[in-house]
C-alpha cells in the first residue's frame, strides 16, 4: 500500500486477492478505481480481461470489442451472465404458465402484479 496507509481517512489504491473458494467483490467497471483492484488468487497482479470476464460468468469464447478500457466497462456493466439466464427461464416459464420453482418465488413474484 506504499504511502496510502498512513494517509489520512480511508486506504486507497490496494488490491483485494481473490480466492479460488470464495465469492468474488462486485466486478467494477474500471479495474483502476481506488480500492476496487483485484488480485490475481495466486500471481502477484491485477485481474485480465478474460478473468474479469470469467467471474462474470461469460463463457471462454465470448468476444469483447473496443479497447482495454471498453471491455472492462462492457464486463462491469452486465447482471452476471448464469444469474440473468436464471431470471429469464424463471420469467418464461412464468409466462408459459409453468409452476414456480417455490412457495417463496410465487409470493414475490405476485408483488409485481399488484
Amino acid at each position: 500500500m506504499g504511502g496510502a496507509y498512513h494517509s489520512g481517512g480511508g486506504k486507497v489504491s490496494f488490491y483485494r486477492r481473490l480466492s479460488w473458494d470464495k465469492p468474488s467483490p462486485t466486478v467494477t467497471t474500471s479495474p483502476q478505481q481506488k480500492a476496487t483492484d483485484m488480485c490475481q488468487p495466486v500471481e502477484l497482479r491485477p485481474l485480465t480481461v478474460s478473468e474479469s470476464a470469467r467471474i462474470q460468468t461469460f463463457p471462454d469464447d465470448w468476444v469483447f470489442y473496443g479497447s482495454v478500457t471498453s471491455k472492462y466497462k462492457q464486463i462491469g456493466n452486465v447482471v452476471t451472465v448464469l444469474l440473468a439466464k436464471e431470471i429469464g427461464v424463471d420469467l418464461l416459464n412464468l409466462m408459459l404458465g409453468n409452476q414456480a420453482k417455490g412457495k417463496e418465488v410465487a409470493e414475490q413474484l405476485s408483488l409485481f402484479s399488484l
